[in-house]
């Protein structure tokens, strides 16, 4: 690939990542948000999305066809999917692929509950069919994840075969065992947690919560995990299609797809790291003035990869990017005096933080 259909595909992503994250929102949907911060913002966002028109279980398969699905009627199985790869298997809808009974991976698919369902109740409305945290994955990768929470894997029990890992935890706060899915789903799931701390925020009397969860909330180690996460795994177009879907079925939205800065707005600033790369870029002058550096002896920047700047808050800006000598060049002139997050995600490999000061 040429230099400058690189450089033009870094362009496009910045200048364009605003406008899809925003694209489809109803005109005056967030009006009632509108300046709010903390828990007025979580019950803003709360009376917004509340009331969705809640379909049955048994029609959530079907949902999933047109709210996960790829070329080819393909299931988007976030369990087994390998993201600029190839999956180590596929299923198809309207097919025998539907579980049914399984005895390994490769087997057959199913709901899984991501936010399991023995947390608010098994078989209890409408959070049982809720599309915003169910997805279509693996029958028996499924089964392994259990009602484990999300977490950072230390020490490894088991692993699937696109790299989800299941073993004890390595996040910090709690101990017990955990499920970790690869780094380009991370903020999928964080996003569908935040989501149902604000759907059924007062609505969670009775829940019996878990070691992730109290009622509908987030304990504060898995809050902290979740926005790590969807901070180092911006909005992807994925899961904007699939807002959007679910908006066709359920009539409600995701607040945190559509504003992600909603996350820093409610809890707070992500704080600590969680290094989920094993890049060694670096970023020069820093801090800057005019123009600085990305740059890593180790990884090539191609297609695939993706450059995003957020304010500390995780708000996305616009930035100009050009290649020079093997490194890419931020024309950090036209941003505000400020600290800025770098996110550059590698196709297939890992995703890395740095950050810079603008004078």
């Amino acid at each position: 690939m040429k230099i400058k259909q690189t450089l033009l595909f870094f362009s496009l992503f910045v200048f364009s990542f605003s406008g899809i994250v925003y694209a489809q929102i109803p005109p005056g949907y967030y009006d009632a948000a509108n300046g709010l911060t903390g828990t007025a913002l979580q019950a803003a966002l709360h009376n917004i999305i509340k009331n969705h028109n809640s379909i049955t279980y048994g029609e959530v398969i079907t949902a999933f066809s047109t709210t996960d699905v790829k070329t080819g009627n393909i299931v988007w199985d976030t369990y087994s999917d390998v993201p600029g790869g190839t999956p180590p298997y596929v299923y198809h809808y309207n097919s025998s692929d539907e579980c049914g009974n399984y005895s390994g991976e490769g087997d057959c698919y199913n709901r899984e509950h991501s936010w399991p369902q023995s947390w608010f109740g098994d078989g209890a409305y409408p959070m049982y069919s809720d599309l915003f945290h169910l997805y279509p994955t693996d029958g028996y990768v499924n089964g392994k994840r259990s009602n484990y929470p999300y977490g950072k894997v230390g020490q490894v029990s088991w692993t699937s075969q696109n790299g989800s890992k299941l073993g004890s935890s390595a996040s910090s706060g709690y101990t017990g065992t955990v499920f970790e899915p690869i780094n380009e789903y991370k903020g999928d799931f964080a996003r569908s947690y935040f989501y149902m701390s604000v759907r059924y925020y007062t609505e969670d009397s009775g829940w019996p919560g878990s070691a992730a969860t109290t009622g509908s909330q987030l304990k504060a180690w898995e809050l902290a995990q979740l926005k790590q996460w969807s901070s180092q795994d911006p909005v992807s177009t994925k899961e904007i299609n699939r807002n959007n879907a679910i908006y066709q079925i359920q009539d409600n939205r995701n607040p945190f797809i559509d504003h992600p800065e909603y996350v820093s707005a409610i809890w707070g600033p992500v704080t600590g790291t969680d290094d989920i790369s094993a890049g060694n870029i670096t970023i020069y002058p820093n801090p800057v003035k005019d123009v600085c550096y990305i740059s890593d002896p180790e990884r090539s920047f191609s297609r695939g990869s993706t450059i995003l700047i957020t304010t500390e808050t995780g708000t996305p800006v616009k930035a100009e990017f050009r290649f020079e000598e093997g490194r890419v060049a931020i024309d950090a002139a036209q941003l505000h005096p400020g600290l800025y997050v770098v996110t550059v995600t590698f196709p297939g490999t890992a995703i890395y933080h740095g950050k810079f000061i603008r004078e």
